[in-house]
C-alpha cells in the first residue's frame, strides 16, 4: 500500500458512479447511480438464477450431486422457516424468502475477497473506483427493504380489507385513543424498511471497513488478524442474510394476521 491511510480508505469507500443527467462517469448529485453496486448486484442475481435453473433442469432422483444437495438444503431450510413463521396463504412468500437469502448471502460473501483484488483488476481496465460489496451500499439495502415495504402495504390492504381501518384505529389502546393508535401504527410501518436496510448495511459496511484497515497493516502482519476476522465474518454474512429473510417473513405474516 503506497497511498496515505486516509486516501487509501477513501479510495476503497468510493463508488463507481454514473451521472444520469448526461450519462457520464462521475457524481451527478441526486441523479447518480452507483454503477458498481448495480453491476455486481445484477451479476450475482443472474448467477443465482442460472445455477438454480441448471439444478432444476438437471435434477437427479437417485444420487444427487453436490450442487443439487446444496440447493435442496437451502430450499428445505427456507421452506421450514416460512412454514414455522408465516401464517397466511401465498405462493410468493417462500420463493421471495429463498431469493432474498441466496442473493444477500452471495453479495455478502464478496466481502471475503481481498480488498485490493477487484479494484486492482478494474484499475488495469481503466476504472479508478469499484466497490465489490453491494450490501455495503445503502442504496442496495434500501431498494430491497422498500420493495418488501410495498409488499407489506399490498397484503395489508388486500388481505385485511376494511378490517385494516378498524385495526389501525383501535389497536393497541382501544377506539377512544385512536389518534395515538394511528400514530403508533404509522411509526411501526415506517420503521420496518429502515430496520431491514440499516441493519444489513451497517454490518456489511463495518465489516468491509475492518478489512480495509487490516489491509493497511504491513503485509507480513495481515494474515493473523485478516484470517480471524474472515472466519468470524463468515458467521456475520450468513446471519445477516438470515435476519433479512426472517424479518421479511415476519413482516409479511403480520400483514396477513387480523388479530
Amino acid at each position: 500500500m503506497s497511498q496515505l491511510p486516509a486516501n487509501y480508505i477513501e479510495h476503497h469507500l468510493t463508488h463507481l458512479q454514473l451521472n444520469l443527467n448526461n450519462f457520464t462517469i462521475g457524481n451527478g448529485g441526486f441523479w447518480t447511480l452507483n454503477l458498481d453496486t448495480f453491476i455486481v448486484g445484477l451479476i450475482t442475481a443472474l448467477l443465482i438464477a442460472g445455477v438454480t435453473r441448471y439444478v432444476a433442469v438437471n435434477m437427479k432422483v437417485g444420487v444427487p450431486g453436490t450442487l443439487q444437495n446444496v440447493v435442496e438444503a437451502a430450499i428445505g431450510f427456507v421452506d421450514r422457516s416460512v412454514r414455522d413463521t408465516y401464517h397466511g396463504k401465498s405462493q410468493l412468500i417462500a420463493p421471495l424468502a429463498l431469493v432474498l437469502f441466496l442473493w444477500i448471502f452471495l453479495m455478502n460473501t464478496l466481502d471475503l475477497l481481498p480488498v485490493d483484488f477487484i479494484p486492482s483488476l478494474m484499475r488495469v481496465a481503466g476504472v479508478e473506483h469499484f466497490k465489490i460489496v453491494p450490501t455495503a451500499d445503502p442504496n442496495m439495502t434500501f431498494s430491497m427493504s422498500i420493495t418488501v415495504f410495498f409488499l407489506i402495504l399490498f397484503y395489508n390492504f388486500t388481505v385485511k380489507g376494511w378490517h385494516l381501518g378498524k385495526e389501525v384505529l383501535t389497536k393497541p389502546f382501544g377506539p377512544w385513543l385512536f389518534p395515538v393508535n394511528v400514530f403508533f401504527r404509522l411509526l411501526e410501518e415506517v420503521v420496518k424498511p429502515f430496520s431491514l436496510a440499516l441493519r444489513l448495511f451497517g454490518n456489511m459496511f463495518a465489516g468491509e471497513l475492518i478489512f480495509v484497515l487490516i489491509a493497511m497493516l504491513p503485509w507480513w502482519s495481515q494474515w493473523l488478524p485478516g484470517g480471524i476476522w474472515a472466519i468470524f465474518h463468515i458467521l456475520i454474512i450468513t446471519v445477516q442474510a438470515f435476519i433479512f429473510m426472517m424479518l421479511t417473513i415476519v413482516y409479511l405474516s403480520m400483514a396477513h394476521d387480523s388479530h
